[in-house]
């Protein structure tokens, strides 16, 4: 038996929703999936394909920390969702950056356990409350976030382009572990979905 990890090992245990699909970290492999996703997503963020991959290979040890998950059947990514967490140990700033899903894959949970999932690394990474922009517009977003326990703190007008309109700024103060498994795994991850 070989000694090698493969990518999916490296990427650390995916954990299965009861859904069919599994919340985990992205590998490499998935980056094509993630962008097309994301660029068929209109209102979702959209970045060049290096700044997804500088995600993937960053050692996670400076001032800014990243996280990127993904919401897979098998080697489908459904949705995906981009955290990040910044300042040092003792005030631990932290937002969650993006979620997408895929249209035929909505109103299943993939958005809301992808947001639990970078809650939960958000937590881990020393963050007491996470933040995040929404188009104002966005009413699905909004009532997702809501869901989740995030409350409108501000509002930003014209701040989003093609179309403009206004950001719903809201924060959500991050008490105990939101996956369903608590706790976290062996690496020291918060364990997933």
């Amino acid at each position: 038996m070989s000694s090698r990890r493969t990518e999916q090992d490296k990427a650390g245990p995916a954990h299965d929703s009861g859904h069919g699909w599994a919340i985990r970290p992205a590998i490499e492999a998935e980056l094509s999936q993630i962008v097309v996703l994301e660029r068929e997503t209109v209102t979702a963020p959209h970045w060049a394909w290096r700044d997804y991959s500088t995600l993937l290979h960053a050692d996670g040890k400076g001032s800014m920390r990243r996280c990127l998950y993904v919401a897979a059947d098998g080697r489908v990514v459904s949705g995906f969702a981009v955290g990040s967490a910044y300042g040092p140990a003792t005030e631990v700033e932290a937002d969650l950056e993006s979620v997408a899903v895929r249209t035929e894959m909505r109103r299943q949970g993939l958005g809301s356990a992808l947001c639990r999932a970078v809650m939960d690394w958000a937590r881990h990474e020393g963050a007491t409350a996470i933040g995040l922009e929404a188009r104002a517009g966005s009413g699905e977003a909004l009532r997702l976030y809501g869901g989740l326990g995030f409350v409108a703190v501000g509002r930003r007008p014209h701040y989003y382009h093609d179309p403009e309109e206004d950001a719903i700024l809201m924060r959500c103060a991050l008490g105990p572990s939101t996956t369903a498994a608590g706790g976290h795994s062996a690496d020291g991850q918060p364990a997933l979905f």
